[in-house]
């Protein structure tokens, strides 16, 4: 049988900054005016590190080629192979995708 397998999922790339975000705001809104200063400044460096997905997949990539001591081209099949040493549970398919550049609309 040819294609994907059914059960087949890659790695999904999720923050939780957008809850941290929320958790800081709720403590600033109850705060006395003595915390206020240090969770305003918390919540400018949260509202900063937010990544896009393009981002985080970016980075995660970058840290497991460099895990396995990948320095090669990303657009190679020594990357790919390099990718599921790191990440033996990805499948070919899986590798490939992440590998290759997403496409903006």
């Amino acid at each position: 049988m040819w294609g994907t397998p059914r059960n087949q999922t890659g790695p999904r790339f999720v923050q939780d900054s957008d809850e941290v975000v929320a958790a800081l705001e709720r403590a600033f809104a109850d705060a006395d005016e003595a915390e206020r200063p240090g969770l305003e400044r918390a919540l400018a460096v949260a509202r900063g590190a937010r990544l896009s997905e393009h981002d985080l997949r970016a980075r995660w990539l970058a840290q497991r080629l460099a895990a396995v001591g990948f320095t090669g081209d990303r657009d190679s099949v020594a990357a790919v192979r390099a990718l599921r040493k790191a990440e033996p549970a990805l499948s070919l398919v899986e590798a490939v995708a992440l590998l290759r550049p997403r496409k903006t609309p």
